[in-house]
């Protein structure tokens, strides 16, 4: 269901049930947890690619499975949930910069694992939406990282209408980064290259934590918590080995 590869230090992992439209079940959520910790405990990657085989990325739950959760206990469904949960999570709070290649269609939980990347990229043919109140469900858990991502309103919108938008809606709205001129691979590519020759592995990390930890913090709170991760920095390893270089105007190569 998820297939991994490493390249010139990018690991792609691959929704890879195309002939299901790549719809997500309780197996392939575990796949996909599985997959992420092992490319965030790699050495030979410093960036992810979440991406998808076929036409579509994702068109949501898988029809079977959502027959299987009407008959689960709510013991059942709870851990099911929370594994869903997890998995957002582990994308959102993970400490390498994971970016989502969308063809074709992201729909419901497929449109969550877009959201929950750190960027998106489209074709200019992707469609977006959180269908789940058409069917009498709700898109609980995306709606805490889409409130954070786009704004109350358009939250609003998005989640009690159901509908779908286009890719240049999803740009305007900031739920995605970009739409690819043509070629979805050489986008992302190129976003990947630089974030791989121009940036520190520990700044990305630790400005990742830093952007998903502000968000509740008082003024006051924001204020210590940056001032400590600001002096962490700047003990760090790469702080040194970038300050160096560029007191001594030599190329850092990261």
């Amino acid at each position: 269901m998820v297939t991994t590869e490493i390249k010139n230090r990018i690991a792609y992992i691959v929704l890879d049930r195309a002939e299901k439209r790549n719809a997500l079940n309780d197996e392939m959520v575990a796949a996909l947890k599985s997959a992420f910790n092992q490319a965030y405990a790699s050495d030979d990657c410093k960036v992810i690619v979440l991406k998808a085989a076929g036409e579509v990325f994702s068109a949501g739950a898988d029809l079977a499975y959502l027959k299987q959760l009407q008959k689960n206990s709510y013991e059942e469904n709870l851990a099911d949930s929370s594994s869903l949960a997890e998995l957002f999570s582990l994308i959102y709070n993970g400490p390498k910069v994971v970016i989502a290649a969308i063809q074709g269609h992201a729909i419901a939980g497929g449109c969550g694992l877009a959201t929950v990347c750190d960027f998106a990229i489209a074709d200019s043919q992707a469609k977006f939406g959180y269908t789940e109140v058409k069917i009498g469900f709700i898109p609980a858990i995306v709606s805490y990282f889409l409130l954070r991502k786009i704004g109350e309103t358009k939250t609003k919108e998005l989640l009690l209408t159901g509908k779908l938008i286009t890719a240049q809606e999803a740009v305007n709205i900031g739920m995605i980064n970009n739409i690819s001129n043509g070629d979805l691979d050489s986008a992302v590519n190129t976003l990947c290259q630089s974030l791989i020759d121009q940036c520190a592995q520990e700044s990305l990390k630790r400005t990742k934590h830093l952007v998903a930890n502000l968000y509740h913090l008082s003024p006051k709170e924001a204020m210590k918590y940056t001032s400590e991760m600001n002096a962490e920095a700047r003990a760090s390893a790469d702080c040194h080995k970038g300050i160096n270089a560029f007191l001594s105007k030599e190329k850092i190569k990261w």
